[in-house]
Order: C-alpha cells, then sequence, then structure tokens
C-alpha cells in the first residue's frame, strides 16, 4: 500500500508554494499601488513601468497587475504610504528597511518586535540613515562595514526574517557584501 498519501505529500508542497507565491504577489500589488500614486495616478512613468515589469518576471497574473493600478490611481490608493525604518542590525551594520503599507500602526510595532526578538532595537528616524547615500538603484553604504563569517550569517538570518513580513519591500544593510 505505498503511496497511499500521495495527494496529500502534493497538496502540502502545492500549499507550501501558492503561500510563497501569494506573499510575493502581495509585495508586488502593495509596490504597483505605491507607484501608481506617487505618479499621480499616471500609469505610464517610469517607476510604475518598473515595478510591473519586476511582477511580469515573477509571473504575477496579469489581473492581479491591472487590480494593483486601478487601486493606485483610484481611492484605494489613498490609505497606502511608504515607510522608512532605521536600525541597526547584528555586528552594529546600519539597516534600512522600505515598506509599504496601510497601517503604519500595525507594521511599525511588527517591525520592532522582530527587531527586539533579535536583541536589537529598532531606531529613530535618521539614526541610520547617514551612512546610505540615496541612488537610482535605492541606497548604497557610504562607508561598508565589514563583517566576520559568525556576524554574517547572523545578519543573513536577521534579514531574512525582516523579509518575511508581508509589508518590507527591501531592506538595505552597510555590511561589505564584496568577498
Amino acid at each position: 500500500m505505498s503511496g497511499h498519501n500521495k495527494w496529500s505529500k502534493i497538496k502540502h508542497k502545492k500549499g507550501a508554494t501558492d503561500a510563497q507565491r501569494s506573499k510575493l504577489f502581495s509585495k508586488h500589488s502593495r509596490l504597483i499601488t505605491m507607484e501608481v500614486k506617487k505618479a499621480g495616478g499616471g500609469k505610464d512613468s517610469a517607476n510604475v513601468l518598473s515595478a510591473v515589469e519586476r511582477a511580469k518576471k515573477d509571473s504575477m497574473p496579469k489581473d492581479a497587475i491591472e487590480r494593483a493600478l486601478a487601486k493606485g490611481s483610484g481611492d484605494g490608493a489613498n490609505a497606502m504610504e511608504e515607510v522608512l525604518y532605521e536600525g541597526y542590525g547584528p555586528g552594529g551594520v546600519p539597516l534600512l528597511i522600505e515598506a509599504v503599507t496601510d497601517n503604519n500602526n500595525r507594521t511599525a510595532p511588527e517591525i520592532r518586535h522582530i527587531f527586539s526578538k533579535s536583541g536589537l532595537e529598532l531606531g529613530a528616524p535618521g539614526s541610520a540613515a547617514w551612512a546610505f547615500t540615496k541612488d537610482a538603484e535605492g541606497y548604497t553604504p557610504n562607508t561598508p562595514v565589514e563583517l566576520g563569517d559568525e556576524a554574517g550569517a547572523k545578519l543573513a538570518d536577521f534579514i531574512e526574517k525582516l523579509e518575511e513580513q508581508d509589508d518590507v519591500t527591501n531592506v538595505y544593510t552597510g555590511a561589505d557584501t564584496a568577498e
């Protein structure tokens, strides 16, 4: 009777991959909505087209992209806002966390909780931004911090925990990534 639970294995595997895709699509949807809002409802700006292209690259369905575009140009976009959180990660590495949220009173404590579970504290505005320069790609560190293997592994785990949070879109670190 081997193989009697084949469907159950398939169901659980499909459920896990569907959950990951759903989370990814939600992030893309929020980002598209935010970019359309920033563009004043215009769907032809470079940032909007770039966000749509990234969503297509991750196989986001066309109807979901269109819903996000419509939401950004309609009333639903008023509730969405882009937020930047700052702090210091393992090894004293400065971090900038970009998030798109409809409720900052929910997102800020969730980010703060991730920091506190790791024995770290979320910084005040301006506490880590000085260590970065904003450019077209996002943020680049002014002076990268070199980390040892142990601190690098802790930082990678911490960034992974941050990226699991639904509202987080990007995490920028001041760690030296050149190996």
